[in-house]
């Protein structure tokens, strides 16, 4: 069976440097990085009565881990704005219900810019905001701001296929 249905000739899978987030309809500038998309089923394990030396092995609940973007540091606030929505120094101590859960879209794009990929990620909120990570005279890095996002699942977006490559 071939990888790729629209382009047969292609062997190499997709790299991983070409993506983007998206909420609230906008794209979210300067993420650098984006942690794997991943979830874990745990495993029930039980017995019966009548054979007590064999186990079987069920589906137990399923978590999805926390989504880590960080990004370097700039004038853009959305990280912090969102941040904010949970909790505010000097603020409500009631956390804004109507908007701090967001549904994201991550996207992936072949060499081409073309999109391959896309999942939705559902019911977002961060439970971890870093305004400015670690600063060090001694190194020329990039400061970096990181968001930790809570999730409660996500999915592939079947309507975006695979496109034909130029």
């Amino acid at each position: 069976m071939t990888q790729f249905a629209v382009n047969p000739q292609r062997v190499d899978p997709y790299k991983n440097f070409k993506f983007r987030v998206v909420w609230d309809g906008k794209v979210v500038a300067g993420v650098s990085e984006i942690s794997a998309l991943r979830r874990v089923t745990d495993v029930v394990v039980h017995r019966e009565g009548g054979d007590p030396s064999a186990q079987h092995k069920s589906p137990g609940l399923t978590a999805y881990d926390p989504i880590v973007l960080p990004r370097g540091v700039t004038h853009d606030t959305a990280f912090e704005a969102w941040a904010n929505l949970v909790w505010q120094l000097g603020g409500q101590a009631e956390v804004s219900l109507a908007h701090f859960r967001k549904n994201v879209v991550i996207d992936l794009f072949n060499e081409a810019g073309q999109r391959v990929l896309s999942y939705l990620v559902h019911r977002c909120w961060p439970s971890e905001y870093v305004a400015v990570g670690n600063l060090d005279a001694n190194n020329g890095a990039v400061a970096i701001e990181t968001l930790v996002l809570q999730n409660e699942g996500w999915e592939r977006d079947t309507s975006v296929t695979e496109p034909k490559e130029p």
